[in-house]
């Protein structure tokens, strides 16, 4: 069920943390928020630097009727989404919109294999509570830094018993993503959300295994690259300004404080709306996005500037868009 996301204004009702590094924050609109299906999102108004950005996160299964409820990871790398959202406490007003789903699940076969990695196991919950309920075959596998920091563990077991296997990375445990691939029948269907070099290894593993591309369906947080985040400019063809993109800023975002436009939508580099033409560069493209082939991003003539930043240096850049002349 896809929704048309509608902006809110709404109140935090409750702010815990639930693990080491993870906060669970409920909300409440002047109005009962609409139902949802799981792999639903909504949008955040933040406050960032002075200004405001818009960032997504995942609606957990677990909220009071009428109410949305989402669990954020303190990155140290934080772009600021995850830093203002720690500041939120009860009775805080925020804007938020109502529920939308880019990550359905297709309940068209009887087997299904779910893949989490850290925080990217907010999706996937939902979906685990809702295939177990419905009596569907399934297996999650979740992995994350140590299970002082992978929330949700007691209610997936209760709904999943043997079915959740948990890999905390600080007792060396690693999801073997090729012999969970070979276990899942034929048919089986794949949902995966993570940091982007677990989806990687993930969609490389489901293509060597000859499974069909249809059956793999994933999401990913555009917040882990190959390099660090850093300042660096970008000048953008057809107007005279060279934009600076701080280490806690997406290029979209610069971009839109500098008043110069470009076209976005899913801000999490799935969409590929934000993509423009790089006509050069003098640093590696870190490209953080799932729009854009291997080969693609090998040319480096492109990239999501919702997501995808510059390691250092600069960039020229082309959005497609010119100024009005006069």
């Amino acid at each position: 069920m896809k929704n048309e996301a509608v902006w809110l204004d709404a109140t935090v009702t409750r702010a815990e943390d639930i693990a080491t590094g993870v906060r669970r924050i409920e909300f409440a609109a002047a109005t009962p928020l609409p139902a949802f299906d799981p792999g639903s999102h909504i949008a955040i108004r933040v406050a960032i630097a002075g200004g405001h950005a818009i960032r997504t996160y995942s609606c957990l299964p677990d909220a009071a009727p009428g109410h949305v409820a989402v669990a954020v990871k303190l990155h140290p790398h934080s772009r600021g989404g995850s830093r203002f959202m720690f500041t939120l406490s009860t009775g805080d007003a925020v804007r938020i919109t109502t529920p939308e789903n880019r990550f359905e699940l297709s309940w068209r076969t009887p087997d299904y294999l779910l893949l989490a990695g850290g925080i990217g196991i907010t999706p996937i919950y939902g979906m685990a509570l809702a295939l177990a309920a419905r009596g569907a075959h399934l297996r999650l596998a979740y992995g994350g830094p140590g299970l002082d920091a992978m929330p949700f563990q007691a209610p997936l077991r209760a709904a999943l018993g043997d079915r959740l296997s948990l890999y905390p990375q600080d007792q060396g445990q690693m999801i073997d993503l090729g012999r969970e691939i070979a276990a899942l029948p034929p048919a089986g269907e794949l949902y995966i959300c993570g940091p982007l070099p677990m989806l990687d290894a993930a969609r490389q593993a489901w293509a060597a295994a000859g499974r069909a591309p249809g059956r793999l369906r994933y999401e990913v947080f555009g917040d882990t690259g190959r390099f660090g985040e850093v300042p660096f400019s970008v000048r953008v063809a057809g107007y005279d300004r060279t934009v600076t993109v701080a280490s806690d800023r997406s290029m979209l975002d610069a971009l839109a404080d500098a008043g110069i436009h470009a076209l976005s939508d899913c801000r999490r580099g799935e969409c590929g709306l934000c993509v423009v033409d790089v006509l050069d560069h003098d640093g590696d493209i870190d490209h953080r996005d799932v729009f854009l082939s291997d080969a693609e991003k090998q040319r480096g003539d492109r990239m999501c500037a919702c997501v995808s930043r510059i390691a250092g240096g600069r960039a020229t850049i082309d959005t497609g868009y010119r100024p009005k002349a006069g």
